[in-house]
């Protein structure tokens, strides 16, 4: 299983409100290989299933970012919340 923290410190130091990381980006922060299953988008989609914890998802939200796989397959957007 992959230590989602290190995305999470990533990202909670960004000043951006959004980014775009690659998924070799992704990997290098992680320090390990992303599952097969991340080239789907429901992998990163953050608000799909808040019921279901998976570490990514988690990673992202802990950080204040909301994560979209793109189009491409091979890329992930996130998104700053917007804090109320």
């Amino acid at each position: 299983m992959n230590d989602y923290n290190a995305l999470r410190d990533y990202l909670a130091k960004q000043k951006l409100p959004e980014l775009v990381l690659s998924f070799e980006q992704i990997e290098e922060i992680i320090g390990a290989a992303l599952p097969r299953a991340a080239q789907r988008a429901s992998w990163w989609e953050t608000l799909r299933s808040p019921q279901e914890k998976m570490p990514q998802r988690e990673a992202c939200l802990a950080a204040g970012y909301i994560a979209t796989r793109l189009p491409d397959g091979r890329h992930v957007r996130f998104d700053r919340m917007k804090v109320r």
